[in-house]
């Protein structure tokens, strides 16, 4: 049983999250969202004590967690958390639904997860699948800006020669926008969703793969009132109707970091197309 007369030791939370792995879906969800919000809290106590004025430092020998391991956890929890909710079984494994057991998880995966590694960069997860390179996730393509890679691909056309969709790299889950075939060149995205790609074929299974330019410009508002400020985005709707979405944001990096992850959310098909402009109010 875990000691009720002082904080929870490493050993202790690490018993606790591997219990969560044992709860059916339902639980799991809530009982995990529960356990980050400790880790969240532990953490910023740490930093409150670590701060001038504070009492002293942690006292490591009672079995408090320091901040590096505590933000392990965090993103570790952030991590499962994710891989819970899209359905990942572990390295080499597909998606499956509806999930009845926690994701199995090995060594491999955690050397190898991109997504892992995103998180511990501070990033948010994409709320889809990214492309992949040979059976790895390619976020670094998702996220680059207007370069060239270089990969090999292969057009997939029906009895009609009409084209079908597009291997790349393996992956054969990129679907065909346009086809302009004089020059052998392609808009291509990856299942329908994130930004848009021009693929030109070189020759055999030689090609290059260019993410193309935003084509759609939305604003960023900046507010100043009371000695407060804060960010807005401005959204047109389908219908022509106008949205002004709040951004949790002190910076306008971090306000187009914001409104990026709320379009990756709200309109996956569009992630990748939309350019901000800063406002001033």
């Amino acid at each position: 049983m875990p000691n009720q007369n002082g904080p929870l030791g490493a050993d202790e939370l690490m018993v606790l999250a591997e219990r969560v792995a044992q709860l059916n879906a339902a639980d799991a969800e809530w009982v995990s969202t529960l356990l980050h919000e400790a880790l969240r809290a532990r953490a910023q106590e740490a930093e409150s004590l670590a701060a001038p004025g504070a009492r002293g430092p942690l006292d490591h020998a009672e079995g408090e967690l320091d901040e590096q391991l505590v933000q392990i956890a965090l993103d570790t929890a952030e991590w499962l958390r994710t891989l819970w909710n899209v359905g990942y079984m572990g390295a080499g494994k597909f998606r499956s639904l509806p999930r009845s057991a926690f994701p199995s998880i090995d060594v491999e995966d955690i050397r190898k997860s991109s997504l892992f590694a995103r998180i511990r960069q501070g990033k948010y997860a994409l709320p889809f699948p990214p492309p992949t390179r040979h059976g790895l996730p390619w976020h670094e393509l998702l996220e680059g800006a207007e370069q060239v890679h270089a990969v090999e691909a292969e057009i997939v056309r029906d009895e009609t020669g009409q084209p079908q969709g597009a291997i790349i790299e393996a992956c054969a889950e990129w679907l065909i926008i346009e086809e302009t075939t004089e020059t052998q060149a392609y808009v291509v995205q990856h299942q329908g969703l994130g930004p848009v790609y021009r693929l030109r074929l070189a020759g055999g299974l030689a090609a290059e793969l260019r993410r193309e330019s935003p084509t759609l410009k939305r604003k960023i508002f900046l507010q100043r009132r009371g000695g407060f400020h804060s960010y807005t985005l401005e959204w047109l709707g389908e219908d022509g109707r106008e949205q002004l979405v709040g951004l949790r944001a002190a910076t306008w990096e971090r306000a187009e970091s914001e409104a990026e992850h709320w379009l990756a959310t709200t309109h996956p098909e569009m992630y990748g197309q939309v350019c901000f402009e800063r406002c001033e109010e």
